[in-house]
C-alpha cells in the first residue's frame, strides 16, 4: 500500500505523466493506470471455509461417528476398523452407498485420532459425559457407639453435578478401591476419565515434565476397570472443583447431624440411595434436573468387567507365644489362635477387616480393622476357649488366664474342677453365637445371682439376648361364663385307686 501511495501521489499531485511514473517506480503501465483508476479501496474478504473433507461421507458420517464413539466403551481388540465400518455401511444402505473403502479408512483415521488421542498437559474447559473426578473428605461417625473420626470417598460427575460418597474409617488404597468398586456396581458402570489427587497410595513419584510413576496396584486396578486416569498439578486441588464442592455438599447434606448406626456396611448402601435421591434437584447452572443430565453420563460408562477384582492386601506376619501378631509399627495387636503360636500366618487386610488364613486361605478368625496412632487390641476369643475346654486342669498354667476378664476368671473359680471344661465349653457356644462381649455379660448376671450351673448360665443368655415374641393380652368376652370354685372330694379318688389296684 505504500508503493500504490506513491504512484498516486506522483500522478495527482505533482503531475507526472503515466510514462515518467513508470519510470521512476519501474512499474508496468497498465499496472499504474490500475492503482489510478481503482476506486474501491474494501480490505479484502476472509477467505471461504475450505469445502468439507470427504464430501461424499457426508451422509454417513453420523453413522462413523456414533460407531467410534461407541468403541470408547469397548475394548481395544473389540473396535471397529475401518474395513468393518465400511462394510457396516454397505449393508445398511445398499445402493446409497456409493463410497469406496479408501475414502472411508481415510475419514476413519481422522476421527479416531480426534476421539481417542488427547492432547497431554491440558484442562478441559468442558467435562464431557462419563468423565469423574475423584476426592476424600473428612468426617465423624459413630459405630456400635463409638466415636471415629473417619474419611469419606467422593466421585462426582461435572458434566451432570451427580455425586457418591463413601464412608470408612480411614484413608487408604484398599479404601479407595473398595469405594470406588461399590460405586462402579451401584451405577452400573465405570467412568471413562477419572481425575485424581497426587496421593501417594496411587502416584509413587511425580517427574519432571508432568509424568507420573504410579502404584502397581492402582495400575492392576485401572487395567482392570479400563478407565482413564488424569492427575492434577501438584497442590492445584482447584483443578478439579467440581468433587471439591461435591466433598462439603455431601458432608453438610448427607453427614449432618454425626451420623450413628451399627453396620458401617449396611450405611455405605444407604448414603448410595440416598445420592441417587439428590439427583432429583435442578442443576446449579443449566435448566434441568441432575438425573436428567446424568444420563448422559451414564449412557457413556464404560461396562464393568465381568470378573471381580480383589483388593485385598496379603502379607505374611510371625505370632508370638500366646498366637498372637502386630500390625501399625507395633501399636495395632491381633489374636489368631493358640495352635497358631510362634508360627507364620497369612493376613488379608481389607478395609475394614483383618483376616488371619489357614494354610488352605480359609479364615481362622474376622477382626474388625484397627485404625490410629493409639495402642489398640482386637481379640477373637472362641479359639481360645475352645483350646481351653479341652484342657481345662492347665488353664491357671497358661497366660491366656490372665488375659481373660475378671468376671470370667471369677466365676471358673466358682465352678467344681469337673465342670470348668463343660463351662468353658458353654462360654465357646455363647461367643460363637453372639460375641464375647455377648457372653461375659450373661456370666455377669449369673454371678449376680450367685449360679455357677450351666444351665443357669444358658437360661440368663437366652434371657438376654433371645428375642421371645410377647403374646398379647387375653381379652374374655363377657359371654363367658365364671367358673365355680371346685372343692374336690379325694375320698372318690381312692376308691377309684383301690378298683384299678384289684384289677
Amino acid at each position: 500500500m505504500t508503493e500504490v501511495h506513491d504512484i498516486r501521489k506522483l500522478y495527482f499531485k505533482e503531475g507526472q505523466s503515466i510514462t515518467q511514473v513508470s519510470r521512476q517506480t519501474g512499474r508496468d503501465r497498465k499496472t499504474i493506470r490500475m492503482y489510478l483508476e481503482k476506486d474501491d479501496w474494501n480490505g479484502a474478504r476472509p477467505a471461504s471455509l475450505p469445502e468439507a473433507e470427504f464430501p461424499k461421507l457426508e451422509p454417513f458420517k453420523a453413522d462413523i461417528d456414533e460407531w467410534l464413539t461407541g468403541d470408547k466403551k469397548a475394548k481395544r481388540k473389540q473396535r471397529h476398523t475401518a474395513r468393518r465400518i465400511y462394510h457396516r455401511l454397505a449393508a445398511k444402505y445398499q445402493q446409497n452407498f456409493n463410497c469406496s473403502y479408501r475414502t472411508v479408512a481415510g475419514y476413519v483415521a481422522k476421527r479416531k485420532k480426534e476421539i481417542f488421542e488427547k492432547p497431554a498437559g491440558y484442562l478441559p474447559l468442558e467435562h464431557l459425559p462419563g468423565e469423574a473426578q475423584a476426592d476424600f473428605g473428612e468426617a465423624q461417625f459413630y459405630e456400635n457407639g463409638h466415636l471415629y473420626n473417619g474419611k469419606y470417598l467422593n466421585l462426582s460427575f461435572p458434566n451432570s453435578n451427580q455425586g457418591y460418597l463413601q464412608l470408612f474409617k480411614g484413608e487408604n488404597q484398599e479404601c479407595l478401591f473398595e469405594g470406588l468398586i461399590s460405586i462402579f456396581e451401584h451405577i452400573g458402570g465405570v467412568p471413562q476419565v477419572i481425575w485424581f489427587d497426587n496421593t501417594k497410595t496411587i502416584v509413587s513419584k511425580v517427574l519432571k515434565g508432568g509424568g507420573r510413576t504410579l502404584t502397581d496396584d492402582f495400575l492392576r486396578f485401572k487395567e482392570h476397570y479400563r478407565f482413564e486416569a488424569v492427575f492434577c498439578n501438584v497442590d492445584a486441588g482447584h483443578e478439579k472443583g467440581n468433587v471439591e464442592n461435591k466433598v462439603g455438599y455431601h458432608r453438610r447434606n448427607l453427614l449432618v447431624p454425626v451420623p450413628r448406626f451399627n453396620s458401617l456396611a449396611e450405611f455405605n448402601q444407604e448414603l448410595l440411595e440416598r445420592c441417587d435421591l439428590d439427583a432429583s434437584r435442578q442443576h446449579y447452572r443449566r435448566q434441568a434436573t441432575i438425573a436428567e443430565l446424568y444420563a448422559a453420563d451414564k449412557a457413556a460408562l464404560l461396562t464393568l468387567p465381568p470378573v471381580p477384582l480383589d483388593v485385598s492386601k496379603y502379607f505374611t506376619v510371625k505370632t508370638n507365644g500366646y498366637g498372637r501378631f502386630y500390625l501399625h509399627n507395633g501399636l495395632h495387636e491381633y489374636s489368631v489362635s493358640p495352635q497358631y503360636a510362634i508360627s507364620r500366618v497369612t493376613v488379608k487386610m481389607t478395609a475394614g477387616e483383618t483376616i488371619p488364613l489357614d494354610r488352605n486361605y480359609q479364615p481362622i478368625v474376622r477382626h474388625t480393622r484397627l485404625y490410629g496412632d493409639s495402642k489398640q487390641q482386637s481379640m477373637q476369643w472362641l479359639p481360645y476357649l475352645t483350646q481351653l475346654s479341652r484342657r481345662p486342669n492347665a488353664l491357671k498354667y497358661t497366660g491366656i488366664y490372665s488375659m481373660l476378664p475378671p468376671s470370667i476368671k471369677a466365676y471358673l473359680e466358682g465352678c467344681n474342677q469337673s465342670h470348668k471344661g463343660k463351662t468353658l465349653s458353654m462360654l465357646a457356644a455363647l461367643t460363637e453365637k453372639n460375641g464375647f462381649t455377648c457372653a461375659v455379660r450373661s456370666v455377669d448376671q449369673a454371678l449376680k445371682y450367685g449360679v455357677t450351673d450351666i444351665d443357669s448360665l444358658l437360661n440368663l443368655h437366652h434371657r438376654l439376648y433371645d428375642k421371645f415374641p410377647e403374646m398379647p393380652p387375653l381379652h374374655l368376652e363377657g359371654s363367658i361364663p365364671e367358673l365355680l370354685r371346685v372343692n374336690p372330694d379325694l375320698a372318690a379318688y381312692d376308691a377309684g385307686l383301690e378298683k384299678a389296684g384289684a384289677l
